[in-house]
């Protein structure tokens, strides 16, 4: 089993997080994680996960409630578009969070 995990600034107060978890080259965990700092904390707003057994993302506002999605993606399709969509898209996804509404 093979796990990978970084941190990556992108820009100022913004950062994503990214973990993944393969056996025999096949994802079998994975969450990545767009955040926001507010007042010293990390505040999440966006995430890609696996958690509960599929594929799916979680929006949240300012107050933490969240909206999920089911993504119909394999974990490692789920995997790739979670990273391209956050490192395209951050700044918009900051800015609609900052304003109170969901990414």
């Amino acid at each position: 089993m093979q796990e990978k995990t970084y941190t990556r600034a992108l820009g100022e107060g913004v950062r994503k997080r990214h973990f993944h978890r393969t056996e025999k080259d096949k994802v079998i965990d994975f969450v990545v994680q767009l955040e926001v700092k507010i007042e010293g904390a990390w505040k999440p707003v966006m995430r890609y996960d696996c958690s509960h057994d599929f594929a799916h993302i979680d929006r949240y506002n300012m107050l933490g409630e969240k909206e999920r999605e089911q993504l119909y993606l394999t974990y490692a399709e789920c995997l790739t578009q979670a990273d391209e969509d956050i490192n395209i898209n951050w700044e918009i996804y900051r800015e609609n969070f900052l304003k109170g509404g969901y990414p």
